[in-house]
């Protein structure tokens, strides 16, 4: 489709999760914006026109977890490829995180992913820079001038600043240019040697446990830090309900707190690892079946802010081993909707609510403009059948690597066309 002509996509259910609106119309998109939405577009002179048949047309998906194996390690995923399966699952704005080689600590770095991103990925990808030189938590990156390379949030990716005189610097000084700190909360030192979740199951399996401490007694000290400072904090991802507790306290004190929840936590829990599946072998580990309902409530009530994929693509070589000795980590970018909108059909959370989850909120904690369905913003757009069952099989992925999670289960809702600034970057051909 050209991107000179106006486009026009009617007979949608439109949903803005921004306003809780939904209603049946459609959208105009011209010059990369919305230019009009609402039941009464049907028509639009000169314009491309596209028949949604009724499906749900509403704000593309923002993810604020994804781990891109560029530069360094592009057998595992690129720019390219991340961007592909990133338009698959309706996914228009992805942060990577900076556990790359190079790590994303020096504005060079950073610019050559904005540029290299533009110029090779059919959606938006914003680089998350290094919180720490090295990501070895011992000194402060230099964030005023990694943020005006386009940095666009401070973390150590899937490590954490275990020293607390280093952290409190960070938030301080990110304080001061309203950059935003987005930190893994698990103590190394309370997980150990530890490679699941620790209870009764890690027993029966034989494997060392990780406790629920490790990830609340660091989030407890992030919260106090951030009382002390003021800086903007953001929790990558809980997984447990005293976590959910420990959030919901801090926002009810008024503290600059937020906080996110891998898709997988919410979807899957402990028992699923079954017979050592590895491509299950995350971190934060999977946890109890209670942990998991805690999560979806926290979700529900407002305490849990975002949902990530935490795509986190590994090769073979890392998967095929015994469960304590493989990488952590599985793919999501393709499943993220997919998953999520299990709690949709099983009437825990309603669609608005959940889209909200996946696109309004985390534009609004990185201050982006889109994650709205009104006049003037951003065209990145998703249109999906939200009861299109179907049975993943991972060969059909488009990222490079296939640790996922999901193969072989039963999903249900599927992205049917994804849209960046106007502009389709995927249409599945069924559409």
């Amino acid at each position: 489709m050209t991107a000179d002509r106006p486009l026009l996509l009617k007979n949608a259910r439109l949903i803005d999760p921004a306003s809780d609106r939904e209603e049946r119309g459609g959208v105009l998109v011209r010059d990369g914006v919305i230019a009009a939405v609402g039941p009464q577009v049907t028509e639009a002179a000169g314009a491309q026109v596209i028949d949604c048949g009724g499906q749900v047309l509403s704000p593309g998906l923002i993810d604020m977890r994804a781990f891109i194996g560029e530069p360094g390690g592009p057998y595992r995923e690129t720019l390219k490829s991340a961007g592909e399966a990133a338009a698959a699952g309706g996914v228009t704005t992805v942060v990577s995180m900076p556990d790359t080689s190079p790590a994303l600590d020096d504005p060079a770095v950073i610019d050559f992913i904005v540029r290299r991103a533009r110029d090779t990925s059919m959606v938006n990808i914003l680089p998350a820079a290094a919180l720490t030189k090295g990501l070895h938590g011992a000194e402060m990156a230099e964030i005023g001038r990694l943020k005006e390379a386009g940095a666009i949030a401070f973390t150590d990716g899937a490590r954490s600043v275990t020293n607390a005189q280093v952290m409190r610097r960070t938030l301080t000084y990110a304080r001061d240019f309203d950059a935003l700190i987005i930190h893994h909360v698990e103590d190394p030192d309370l997980v150990g040697q530890g490679v699941m979740n620790e209870g009764e199951f890690a027993s029966r399996l034989g494997l060392p446990g990780i406790p629920r401490e490790a990830e609340t007694v660091m989030l407890e000290r992030d919260i106090r830090l951030v009382r002390l400072t003021g800086g903007r904090y953001h929790a990558a991802m809980i997984s447990c309900a005293d976590s959910a507790d420990i959030v919901r306290a801090a926002k009810a004190r008024g503290l600059p707190v937020t906080c996110g929840v891998s898709i997988n936590h919410l979807a899957l829990n402990e028992n699923d690892i079954g017979d050592y599946r590895t491509f299950l072998k995350l971190s934060p580990p999977l946890r109890h079946e209670d942990d998991r309902q805690a999560m979806i409530e926290a979700l529900a009530d407002g305490t849990i802010d975002v949902i990530v994929s935490d795509h986190n693509p590994q090769d073979v070589e890392n998967k095929r081993l015994p469960f304590a000795e493989a990488a952590d980590g599985a793919v999501g970018l393709e499943t993220l909707l997919s998953a999520a909108l299990r709690l949709v059909h099983s009437d825990r959370i309603s669609l608005p609510r959940l889209l909200r989850a996946l696109s309004t909120k985390p534009a609004e904690i990185l201050g982006l403009s889109g994650g709205r369905l009104t006049v003037g913003a951003p065209a990145d757009l998703i249109v999906f059948d939200p009861d299109a069952p179907y049975v993943l099989d991972k060969r059909q992925l488009k990222s490079l690597s296939k640790n996922t999670p999901f193969d072989e289960a039963r999903l249900e809702g599927q992205v049917n066309i994804t849209m960046v600034a106007g502009r389709v970057v995927f249409q599945r051909e069924t559409m």
